[in-house]
């Protein structure tokens, strides 16, 4: 794999590049095939966690997840339970300001088991939860994996739960910062409930919300330099924020522009580029856009 190339940057730059270039000696170079599965992206209080949905192994509970997706209906909401070392669990519930009351999410009819041992609950899979009587009972509940939970969550369970998704590596970096977040017993269903306070008396703004839920363009359509700053968005959001920046051309550049941290990610002529107009004027070469590309793909993208 070629380094990047050399360049001379103010001392303020070099940790910033330096964090983009340790992703190309991590990972092995993937299939040049670029990933078809559908992407959805969840906007935490606590970060971007992307996942990688399974269309084609989990169709039917693919399906039925995009739609609540596309109905904003996880907007809101916040995550209800957290047990460290087993799963974080959300979809369920909105608590829209502090003097209202706390709103279970309206749930579509049920969707139909897929469970499958070939998609087991592993760590960092993302499943179905649903009552512990009804194997078909899954709606609009799902949950986070933090350990192999290909056990306890297998067939023998209420015939096992059904894992259609998996999180990105820097989306787990996220997850597992809100596993270790305080835990309160704030009574039915939110025995486990993770909070940002050490207060007790809870607003919702203490609560681990979802901001938003959207899907990430994938497929043919989608271009190459498209695919790649989504990726890089959800990697490194601390260079790149905020997410969902709108890509344009000038000046012989595919790019995307960054307010919140001022800065710039673009490609042209297959070689990928980063500007920080705070810092300096360079516009600076990161490497080529195949080798990052592979690694984007790596992880889903």
């Amino acid at each position: 794999m070629r380094s990047l190339r050399p360049f001379h940057l103010l001392g303020l730059l070099r940790p910033w590049l330096a964090a983009f270039g340790a992703a190309l000696s991590m990972l092995l170079f993937a299939s040049s095939a670029l990933a078809q599965d559908t992407m959805v992206r969840i906007n935490t209080t606590q970060g971007l966690i992307d996942i990688r949905l399974y269309d084609s192994a989990a169709p039917k509970t693919v399906t039925n997840f995009l739609a609540y997706v596309r109905k904003g209906s996880y907007n809101g909401t916040f995550f209800h339970r957290s047990e460290p070392g087993f799963v974080i669990q959300g979809g369920g519930w909105s608590w829209p300001n502090a003097n209202a009351a706390v709103v279970k999410t309206a749930a579509d009819p049920a969707v139909q088991n897929e469970f499958s041992t070939a998609r087991p609950n592993v760590r960092g899979t993302v499943a179905m939860a649903k009552p512990g009587t009804n194997p078909n009972g899954a709606t609009v509940e799902w949950f986070f994996n933090l350990a192999d939970n290909t056990t306890i969550l297998g067939a023998t369970n209420n015939g096992g739960f059904t894992v259609f998704g998996k999180v990105t590596a820097s989306g787990m970096a996220v997850v597992d910062a809100m596993a270790k977040l305080r835990i309160v017993n704030a009574g039915s269903p939110f025995n486990t409930l993770p909070v940002t306070t050490t207060n007790n008396n809870l607003t919702p703004a203490d609560l681990v919300r979802v901001l938003s839920v959207t899907e990430l363009r994938t497929g043919p359509q989608l271009s190459d330099s498209d695919r790649l700053f989504n990726y890089l968005e959800g990697a490194y959001p601390q260079f790149l924020s905020p997410a969902g920046a709108v890509s344009t051309t000038g000046s012989g550049y595919y790019y995307r522009y960054y307010a919140a941290t001022n800065s710039y990610i673009g490609t042209q002529g297959g070689e990928v580029f980063y500007l920080v107009p705070a810092i300096n004027d360079n516009i600076n070469p990161l490497g080529p856009l195949p080798e990052w590309l592979a690694t984007a793909a790596a992880q889903g993208y």
